[in-house]
């Protein structure tokens, strides 16, 4: 029986991740990092809510060059707040559009401008600024004086390397999922649809023991699928069907993402032959999951084996990514991406190909880059496509 690891982190994990954040703005000369969203602001304080769907209000966070995280948040958070390691908690009655929480914030920043009078924001690819862009333009007109720089590639490289109890978190919601598909097999049935389907997925799941699903998809057709982002649908699966399902799943903000394909009554030689060269593709992608290779390096892996598989053509844009407290997180094997890999790192391998015109066959695994070399952190899918 899987056991759950303990929820949350020590102090100690938060205290970590902020020293090597500090250590890098040290070395590009930031005084402080605003950050915005959940994702940001739960990695580096522990503060956990689900009230970052509703948009009225914002939060922000600054991490300063030396010393703890400072929080400006709507004052609906702050016994929240003051449940982690975060001391310095400003507030503001919200909603307030006349000024949410704006002039405190330039007051807070402007405290911390003491050495270089810069401030990081992340501003690049795969990142977000969640606050009005009127208030962001407003609060840049109050900074006089201070550079704003680019903190995309500093926040993103901290959180891309996992710690041992962040990789147990990740480790545990795979094999949940894991054992879920495996016994999928008797929940699906023909004659009923994607969603129906997919429901009864989703109930298993829960009761084995993951949080949420904030990503569940779903493709079927006669011989193949077409698309891996829609779904699940009305569509009533039948005899002659490849049915694909995607999870994402949570245990304790950490994502597991991997696929499971499946042919009702028969399978035709083609979806077969696909779904091998897809199964072959994953082993040759796990086999450059070494540190010191590259993603690129991964891509290569896998693209070899689909292009000698026949395949027509890949829709996607990458044979997989990163993997954390976001579905998918930087960076993605691609043929330009070149990161490269180290010990702790959690990446997906997700080779795909079209195999017959607008037919597509994907699969997904979940791994660990050791120093030993690679680890499953799903447990591994049948090499033959299942016919249920």
């Amino acid at each position: 029986m899987l056991v759950a690891p303990k929820r949350g982190f020590l102090q100690a994990e938060y205290e970590n991740r902020l020293a090597k954040i500090q250590k890098l703005m040290f070395d590009e000369k930031m005084d402080a990092i605003l950050l915005t969203t959940q994702v940001d602001i739960e990695y580096y304080t522990g503060f956990k809510t689900q009230f970052f769907e509703s948009p009225t209000r914002p939060w922000f966070v600054l991490l300063p060059l030396n010393g703890k995280p400072k929080a400006i948040i709507p004052v609906i958070g702050e016994s929240g707040m003051r449940d982690t390691w975060v001391d310095d908690i400003k507030t503001w009655v919200s909603p307030n559009p006349e000024d949410e929480g704006i002039s405190l914030l330039t007051a807070s920043i402007e405290s911390l401008m003491k050495k270089y009078k810069v401030l990081g924001i992340p501003q690049g690819h795969e990142s977000s600024l969640r606050m009005p862009i009127s208030d962001y333009n407003r609060l840049i007109d109050n900074l006089h004086g201070l550079e704003i720089k680019d903190a995309t590639n500093i926040l993103r490289y901290v959180r891309y390397v996992k710690s041992a109890a962040e990789i147990e978190k990740i480790r545990y919601v795979c094999q949940v999922a894991s054992q879920g598909f495996e016994d999928l097999p008797s929940l699906l049935k023909v004659g009923e649809s994607e969603r129906e389907n997919c429901q009864r997925f989703k109930n298993h799941l829960l009761t084995l023991g993951v949080d949420d699903f904030p990503y569940l998809i779903a493709g079927s057709g006669a011989g193949g699928y077409g698309s891996i982002i829609m779904g699940p649908g009305e569509r009533i699966l039948e005899n002659g069907d490849i049915f694909i399902i995607d999870t994402g799943c949570v245990y304790d903000s950490y994502f597991c993402d991997f696929d499971r394909n499946y042919a009702f009554g028969h399978a035709s030689d083609e979806s077969k032959r696909a779904y091998e060269v897809v199964f072959k593709a994953t082993d040759a992608g796990f086999q450059a999951c070494q540190v010191g290779n590259t993603t690129t390096d991964i891509f290569h892996a896998m693209n070899k084996v689909m292009q000698e598989g026949g395949a027509l053509g890949n829709s996607v844009g990458r044979l997989g990514h990163g993997l954390g407290m976001q579905l998918t997180e930087w960076p993605s094997n691609t043929i330009t991406d070149n990161t490269l890999l180290e010990e702790g790192v959690v990446i997906t391998l997700e080779p795909g190909m079209e195999y017959l015109k607008g037919k597509e066959m994907v699969h997904e695994e979940n791994v660990l880059i050791t120093k030993d070399g690679p680890v499953w952190l799903s447990r591994r899918a049948s090499p033959e496509l299942p016919i249920i």
